[in-house]
């Protein structure tokens, strides 16, 4: 198994810091935060030196399903600019969803859904035309208003109709929108792209109450092969913040190293 974390976990550190974090923790990689702004070469070589790999980008906000048009484009340019990116750090898995925080619709449901779908699989043909892959992240109900189970997102995927688009469901966020996560896994099967782990209290797993071991119990069913990206966050108010107080990063980095421990007890 390989075990990643994304990069936003630490903050704005500079990512040699968290490259030498998530190294001490035991990892094999990251999914990069998508700041675009980033020199490619710059990254890999860094995140190389520590011997960790780039497994996935994870998107700065861009509201792929706004209403207004321009702020849709904008969002879009914003892909194209991390499809881009992602080539030149060897294609890894981009990550795409709208706009976290906005939790209900500025227009109408069914005309943010449709835009949803047109954006969706606007992403999919830029990834593919450099032979690249997207997965769909499933947030909760009080991050998004868009595709919040895996049932959801897998309508998603008939709608927009592209074979480079899998789902990229999270324990956390699961543990509050499935009645039964490990169900929902196995009814992903083989359109699951890619899995994001955290506990309850969205801290390491072991610290909250999820059942991990019926959730990699479904994994290893359904053939999952792909790494496993923590997405932890220290204790505090705020879910959207890192900035938590002093010693956030010491308490990240040993959720890591714990959640890490756990699941090189596991199979997949």
């Amino acid at each position: 198994m390989k075990i990643g974390c994304c990069t936003w976990i630490f903050g704005g550190e500079p990512l040699a810091v968290t490259a030498t974090r998530v190294k001490r923790a035991g990892l094999d990689g990251v999914e990069l935060f998508g700041d675009v702004s980033l020199d490619p070469k710059v990254v890999l070589s860094l995140l190389g030196d520590h011997g960790l790999a780039v497994f996935s980008l994870t998107p700065g906000d861009a509201d792929i399903s706004h209403p207004d048009a321009a702020v849709r484009d904008q969002a879009l340019d914003y892909y194209r600019r991390l499809v881009d990116f992602a080539a030149a750090l060897g294609g890894p898995l981009i990550s795409c969803h709208g706009q976290v925080t906005r939790i209900a619709p500025i227009a109408s449901q069914a005309e943010e859904d449709a835009h949803l779908i047109a954006s969706t699989r606007a992403i999919c043909d830029m990834a593919a035309a450099q032979g690249q892959n997207v997965v769909f992240e499933i947030l909760n109900r009080y991050e998004t208003h868009q595709i919040r189970t895996v049932a959801e997102g897998l309508v998603l995927l008939d709608q927009v109709g592209a074979e480079n688009l899998k789902l990229l469901p999270d324990a956390y966020h699961m543990n509050i929108e499935e009645r039964d996560p490990a169900a929902a896994l196995r009814r992903a099967g083989n359109k699951l792209g890619l899995y994001h782990a955290a506990d309850s209290n969205r801290e390491g797993i072991g610290d909250g109450h999820i059942d991990f071991p019926a959730q990699f119990a479904a994994l290893r069913d359904i053939g999952y092969d792909g790494p496993v990206i923590m997405e932890t966050n220290a204790p505090g108010p705020n879910p959207f913040s890192t900035d938590k107080g002093a010693g956030v990063p010491a308490i990240i980095e040993a959720q890591l190293k714990k959640s890490a421990d756990w699941l090189r007890t596991q199979r997949l």
